[in-house]
């Protein structure tokens, strides 16, 4: 059987902070799936696991929905070629598992 949410957060021993993160990136619909894996080593199908186990169910519902629609650029394959970063320029600076002052 499947990996359950607490147990992709104890086995990856992330802190509440990279846990918001993660949760905050999957939830933007201009960061895609890669960039989560890149940064934090967490697969598409862990994320989605961790967002179940995080979010009402009414939320993930409509996460889910907004990811599979197609208007949601959450996936590589479904992203414009004129994007080629993996966050908003306003964003700040996020290097490897570190984020800087937040």
């Amino acid at each position: 059987m499947g990996k359950s949410s607490l147990n992709i957060i104890l086995e990856k021993e992330f802190t509440e902070r990279q846990l918001d993160r993660i949760i905050e990136m999957a939830w933007e619909d201009r960061t895609p799936f890669e960039a989560i894996e890149f940064q934090f080593g967490l697969p598409e199908k862990d994320v989605i696991k961790l967002m179940r186990g995080n979010l009402k169910a009414s939320s993930f519902k409509r996460w889910r929905k907004r990811v599979n629609n197609g208007v949601s650029s959450k996936h590589l394959k479904k992203r414009s070629d004129n994007i080629t970063r993996f966050k908003c320029s306003r964003q700040r600076a996020i290097t490897g598992n570190k984020i800087s002052k937040r």
